[in-house]
């Protein structure tokens, strides 16, 4: 045991501070607000302090903390645990921020000391989930986690929409802690002990069948809260229900814990695995960024889009993880290493833009008072700062230079490219093809966000609530400008950053790649002959001439010119209204017939008469997709599980002897039992 971290103490400790001072200022939501979000801010403060130590001097001491409890409580900030924590202190201090402008609003409606509450402890439980080390003390912060965070989605209770989504979300969460417990049962048999310490390599050790269940438990446990397919139902329900604050953390963090499992099991527990687990988590990460990205398209829901899109870049993270596991079987450890630094790279990558569009989405939402894209339309003039926050990123998320998304893409694309020479069987040939499934993800996703930022935020306003729409507080600003920041900052400075990981991969693999990936001190290389190279902040000093250049000329061209201003063209019509624009529906319509084999796309046309069905009043138009997994898989489960239930009522007959002869029954078959053994 090693001496308590002095900044993660204090950083847990204001959390916990923030969580009673919510339940103490119950009855005064204006103290609740500020009071509970500023230990929040502090908290994450200090964590971020913590984390960058942990990273700057790695350490692999535990500590325990001082609760009474039936097992250890113990505490281990080692690099892969300061990656994320550091995530989450990134993350929670912007939204900190963002808080307490937009709560200012709901003082007087809604109870703010339980949200500083519930907020408070699931930024408590994050932080314990990335640093405990111990199978059962990881388990409860993980149940202090997935509880808080079900009370913040169903914080506007009298909706049934929030009620529905939050109690699937608590369903799907416990049944993938149910499948998590089992594989931490198998490994504490064999390990007998519930260290993490005990379980290093230990996975790889057990026998083929047990192995392969641990594997299976554990990814498809982590994956349900990662929101992997076929597991993502509840993710897409969930986040736009909340309120935005909490959106933007379950979208950026609470959804990397199931990552963080992952990185956690794959790298520290198993040795090299059999290969054909790295295959299956390859060939799940390529069918979640597409589905994800393919499901995102069709929504006009701003903030279930951005939902979708959380499950998109899942997709994309766990592809780095399933070429590392390949990487790793096959023996070709700096394709592995670099294909987790992609990955973990796209891990925070994801949680700054994700994060930043959320908090943009809440601010539209809370100003328009909607979420449908097709009630919105010329935001940018009245809300401009919110609109250049949506628009950096946007342009992150869609992986184009020189943003953050776009650094951790490209490694991940170039790991998977170099896939193709590391063996001669048919197995080389799933590397190129998620290779170009994944560019075809990325340019699916910049066509989305040309639709969520044309719509919403260009031409002309669709309803009276865009039109008076006005620009958000102060406090949400700053904190949009914080990850807009961070999103040039991860871009430009990537070849900085990417030292970071020398020890995360040190301790997963036993080598260290930074050196490899960067050229001339500016440039990204994939660290292989046939590789080539990419500089973010070159292409940001190029696209800053160009742009330079050109406004200077036009610039000296309008003051010689004479320039005359007058209205749009409008091809004649009498003037350009709302009803001339182009719909959210519209842009996606040619993407929903070339993909209809797998959206199965729906309409239905209606008209209204009022005296004769030769002359009708209105026609309105209806179309969708049909809900897949709702009525291929869940639905055909939910029904199976009622029926079955329906089918026991029969042993519950209210009798006492019958009671009385299960009892029996079963006394008979344990003593059986014992007698064998």
């Amino acid at each position: 045991m090693g001496s308590p971290d002095p900044f993660l103490a204090a950083g847990l400790a204001s959390f916990f501070l923030g969580a009673v001072s919510g339940l103490a200022t119950w009855k005064r939501p204006a103290t609740a607000r500020i009071v509970a979000f500023a230990f929040a801010v502090l908290g994450s403060l200090l964590l971020a302090v913590a984390s960058c130590l942990a990273l700057a001097r790695p350490s692999s001491a535990t500590w325990s903390l001082p609760l009474v409890t039936l097992f250890q409580c113990t505490v281990r900030l080692d690099p892969l645990s300061a990656w994320f924590t550091l995530t989450l202190a990134i993350l929670a201090l912007a939204v900190s921020v963002y808080s307490f402008g937009y709560l200012r609003p709901l003082e007087r409606t809604r109870n703010l000391g339980a949200l500083g509450f519930f907020y408070n402890a699931l930024l408590l439980g994050l932080a314990l989930v990335f640093t405990a080390a111990n199978a059962f003390f990881f388990l409860s912060a993980w149940e202090v986690m997935a509880v808080s965070a079900f009370c913040l989605v169903a914080f506007e209770h009298e909706k049934a929409e929030t009620r529905s989504a939050a109690v699937v979300y608590l369903i799907m969460s416990h049944a993938g802690t149910v499948m998590m417990l089992a594989a931490f049962l198998l490994l504490a048999a064999f390990a007998g002990s519930t260290d993490f310490a005990s379980f290093h390599l230990l996975a790889s050790k057990l026998p083929p069948g047990e192995q392969g269940a641990v594997f299976l438990l554990f990814f498809a446990g982590f994956g349900v809260k990662a929101g992997i397919v076929p597991l993502h139902i509840w993710l897409p329900d969930a986040h736009p229900v909340a309120p935005s604050n909490v959106s933007a953390l379950m979208s950026g963090i609470v959804i990397k814990c199931g990552i963080y499992g992952m990185a956690r099991v794959f790298f520290d527990f198993f040795g090299p695995p059999p290969l054909w687990t790295g295959t299956v988590v390859l060939a799940v990460g390529v069918v979640t960024a597409l589905v994800g990205v393919l499901y995102a398209l069709q929504e006009h829901d701003l903030k279930r889009l951005l939902a979708y899109h959380s499950i998109e870049n899942i997709g994309i993270i766990v592809m780095g993880f399933g070429a590392a596991l390949m990487f790793r079987t096959l023996g070709h450890l700096n394709l592995a290493a670099m294909a987790i630094i992609g990955a973990l790279y796209h891990t925070v990558n994801h949680a700054i833009f994700k994060g930043l569009l959320f908090l943009a989405a809440g601010s539209v939402v809370q100003s328009v008072r909607t979420r449908n894209m097709e009630e919105m339309g010329g935001l940018i003039r009245r809300m401009p700062g919110t609109a250049l926050f949506f628009l950096v990123g946007a342009i992150a998320i869609s992986g184009l230079p020189p943003l953050n998304g776009f650094v951790s893409e490209w490694l991940t694309y170039q790991a998977l490219l170099a896939g193709f020479g590391t063996t001669h069987s048919l197995t080389r040939m799933m590397f190129p093809i998620a290779g170009a499934l994944l560019a075809l993800t990325a340019a699916l996703a910049a066509a989305c966000f040309v639709k969520a930022f044309g719509i919403p935020f260009l031409a002309l306003p669709r309803s009276e609530a865009a039109a008076n729409a006005r620009e958000t507080a102060p406090e949400m600003q700053y904190a949009m400008a914080l990850l807009a920041a961070a999103c040039f900052v991860l871009g430009l400075g990537a070849t900085w950053i990417l030292p970071v990981f020398d020890p995360i991969t040190q301790q997963a693999l036993g080598v260290q790649v930074s050196q490899s990936l960067v050229a001339h001190g500016f440039a990204l290389q994939a660290g292989t002959a046939q590789s080539g190279t990419v500089s973010p902040a070159g292409i940001a000093l190029v696209f800053l001439a160009l742009v330079g250049t050109a406004a200077f000329l036009v610039n000296r061209r309008l003051r010689r010119a004479r320039v005359a201003t007058g209205p749009a063209w409008d091809c004649g019509l009498p003037g350009l209204t709302s009803d001339n624009e182009y719909t959210a529906t519209a842009f996606s319509k040619p993407l929903r017939l070339i993909f209809s084999a797998f959206y199965r796309p729906n309409r239905e046309i209606r008209p209204e008469y009022d005296v004769s069905p030769y002359y009708p009043s209105a026609i309105r138009f209806e179309s969708g997709i049909e809900p897949t997994f709702e009525k291929h898989i869940y639905g055909p489960l939910k029904d199976w599980v009622f029926g079955l239930s329906r089918r026991m009522r029969a042993i519950q007959a209210g009798s006492i002897h019958a009671y009385l002869a299960y009892i029996f029954v079963t006394l008979i078959v344990l003593l059986l039992f014992g007698v064998r053994e």
